[in-house]
């Protein structure tokens, strides 16, 4: 019996994938639930699995084909010789060869899934699970793993050689973009193109938050179970501000101004496929401790390519914290439809004035970009006043603690 693979539903408003890769070829035996392919959409990646145990048959769309939703991807033809589970440990490639690898794994070994940028990497690089350490969940293998198991130098380096004129072409790689690059860099662009976009500065003393934060990290991770970051100070401090300059959570639709009578805070998170933005819905209606929870579950959804559409859809407002990665001061970029981002930075000591004398305090820039058909200049110094002042005067902002 033959049975066919579509292209699943791929959540409102997306109505077209590119087959990213096929993880088995015609022939190969796939059991239940078995990823067969990975779809890249404009905003997330999805899994494709097998319906059935059997024989992987023909494959209609290959990988790089743009096919839309319910399209027919290939068929599976169920039989009774099917695996009843998948293997523990699959390897890319000669099916065969996969199946003695998983019969040789070491006994006790997790059954954990490797992220699927992952295991088209190991192909690519002719890698095997076993040449790489996983740094993820349960040992999960990661593509940022493989890329570090790939340019480990061999044990017997080859002499230097010299470089050849004009032959730089042949130094080249050609990748093309995922569907999520190509949307990141859309957005970006258009967000230039049709707001008027402004960024002013600010600078915040974090002494009083790093304080407070080591007072309460110990009791509070013991009793919500998550640790106390510097990202829910600044979510409350960004509510606490939104309340007073409306205009900065609000959006432009046609020739109307949407004010949000709630907060839905966009936290931006890079991965290895791009930058994307997960949400936390009703933000100002949450504690410090369910900010932390959901920050932490969607990084590591985030993480792991396992976002949904549901989960970066309908932000008012947006932190990306560049100082993760060492930047001291940048101006970000707004995520449309929103009219303002707040760009947190690095925490670095500097010699301050206080009450007259000269004194080393931890200094971070903010840097609030807006787009100034929605926000008045007024309104982006004073958001960006009231966020700095409740950073340097945070016990206001813990009587939810």
């Amino acid at each position: 019996m033959s049975i066919e693979i579509r292209v699943p539903t791929l959540g409102e408003s997306v109505t077209e994938a590119t087959i990213a890769t096929w993880y088995k070829k015609p022939g190969d035996a796939v059991a239940v639930d078995e990823m067969l392919c990975e779809l890249e959409t404009d905003k997330v990646t999805v899994e494709v699995p097998a319906q059935a145990a059997g024989t992987l048959g023909e494959i209609v769309a290959a990988e790089g084909e743009t096919v839309g939703v319910n399209a027919l991807l290939g068929t599976i033809i169920e039989g009774a010789d099917a695996p009843a589970r998948k293997p523990e440990a699959l390897v890319l490639g000669d099916g065969a060869k996969a199946e003695k690898k998983a019969e040789a794994a070491p006994a006790g070994k997790k059954d954990v899934e490797d992220a699927p940028s992952a295991k088209k990497a190991m192909a690519e690089k002719g890698l095997s699970p076993d040449d790489v350490k996983g740094t993820g969940r349960d040992g999960r293998i990661m593509k940022e793993d493989v890329q570090t198991a790939a340019a480990k130098p061999a044990d017997a380096p080859a002499a230097p050689r010299a470089p050849v004129a004009a032959d730089d072409e042949s130094r080249q790689e050609r990748v093309r973009m995922t569907r999520l690059r190509q949307t990141i860099a859309r957005r970006l662009k258009d967000a230039q193109n049709t707001a008027a976009m402004l960024t002013t500065y600010n600078e915040v003393d974090m002494s009083a938050v790093m304080d407070l934060r080591n007072e309460y990290k110990v009791i509070f991770e013991k009793k919500h179970g998550v640790k106390l970051g510097f990202m829910s100070f600044f979510t409350k401090a960004c509510c606490h501000a939104l309340r007073e300059v409306p205009e900065v959570n609000a959006e432009i639709d046609g020739t109307d101004v949407v004010y949000k009578n709630y907060v839905h805070m966009g936290v931006a998170v890079g991965t290895p496929t791009g930058l994307v933005v997960p949400v936390v819905r009703d933000a100002d209606q949450m504690g410090f401790a369910e900010i932390e929870k959901t920050i932490s579950e969607l990084g590591l959804k985030a993480r792991d390519g396992k976002l949904s559409m549901a989960d970066m859809q309908g932000g008012s407002f947006t932190i990306s914290n560049g100082g993760v990665y060492g930047s001291l001061m940048s101006s970000p970029i707004l995520n449309p439809p929103q009219s303002g981002i707040l760009g947190m930075h690095k925490i670095q000591d500097r010699p301050m004035v206080v009450n007259g004398e000269i004194t080393i305090r931890p200094m971070m820039y903010l840097a609030l970009s807006y787009d100034h058909r929605v926000v008045d200049g007024k309104g982006a110094v004073t958001f960006l006043v009231r966020v700095k002042e409740a950073l340097e005067d945070p016990r206001r902002l813990l009587m939810d603690l």
